[in-house]
């Protein structure tokens, strides 16, 4: 199996610590599991470098001002690290003959992931993972913040997903990235359309034409929505589609690491899943997931 969605910081951390040990603890942590390769996939986020580029993005897409300042609140915590030591760090690991690729989970951002691509061009990553976190200014997956939390009380289901599957759109006509993180995130909160059908058609079309592959998380099994990323009747579309694949954990400590990996691997037996994408330089080779 491939654990490629990995984070070295909870969110509650604001500073980076980088250290090979932990590194080296987190790919023993996987192989336990039955993980044979890690990628290393912060969050583009938390490094100050992204806030040269994208700037305050939240005053021209959000025009709720508890959304915005929540927003702020939220960068100004988070925005912190160095992204060039973060993958030197990477790097180091890998030179080190670890088995671990060095990657990014790249937050999308509306209208600005031309200049958030000519930043990543400059750093030689093996795979970057596309997500979408926020809509606008609501960050539909923060249950900790009651102002973002409050606004599913107040938004119809049904809209959400509208929104959320046209980012997604958005993310995978920009091209910047090789692989979609945790593909119907929206479901987070346990709020799902009554017949989600549709979105999850719109959903698969969406990865389909992009060329990109898509992740099967168990980091949903964590969350309100009480199952893995993707739910079990897109992941058959994207199967059906020809989608590539990868498994992750999602996890942001070392006890969470390739969490439920064995139960991934029965998912993907079960509904015929024969190989992952593995990704070196941000090409992609697919591996038969019995040699994983």
């Amino acid at each position: 199996m491939l654990d490629y969605h990995l984070h070295l910081w909870t969110h509650e951390q604001a500073d980076t610590w980088l250290s090979i040990d932990q590194i080296a603890a987190y790919c023993e942590e996987a192989a336990r599991h039955g993980v044979k390769e890690i990628a290393l996939t912060e969050h583009l986020h938390r490094f100050s470098q992204v806030n040269d580029v994208v700037g305050k993005f939240w005053e021209s897409t959000e025009s709720n001002p508890a959304l915005q300042a929540s927003m702020a609140d939220y960068f100004d915590h988070h925005a912190r690290s160095d992204l060039d030591a973060y993958v030197e760090l990477a790097m180091k690991a890998k030179q080190e003959g670890l088995p671990v690729k060095i990657g990014m989970e790249v937050d999308y951002y509306r209208g600005q992931m031309d200049d958030v691509g000519d930043l990543l061009a400059q750093y030689p990553f093996d795979v970057l993972l596309g997500s979408v976190h926020w809509i606008g200014g609501w960050r539909f997956d923060d249950r900790h913040d009651a102002v973002q939390f409050a606004e599913w009380d107040v938004r119809d289901v049904d809209d959400c997903w509208d929104a959320y599957c046209e980012a997604i759109q958005e993310l995978a006509d920009t091209q910047t990235c090789d692989v979609f993180a945790h593909p119907d995130l929206i479901k987070y909160m346990g709020r799902i359309p009554a017949n989600p059908t549709e979105w999850w058609d719109r959903l698969a079309e969406t990865v389909k034409n992009s060329g990109m592959a898509a992740e099967l998380s168990s980091a949903g099994w964590r969350t309100k929505a009480q199952e893995q990323y993707p739910a079990v009747p897109l992941l058959e579309r994207f199967l059906v589609a020809g989608v590539p694949m990868t498994t992750a954990s999602d996890a942001h400590q070392l006890d969470r690491v390739s969490e439920r990996m064995e139960d991934l691997g029965s998912l993907a037996a079960s509904v015929g899943l024969l190989e992952l994408a593995s990704f070196e330089g941000r090409v992609r080779t697919n591996v038969p997931l019995e040699d994983l």
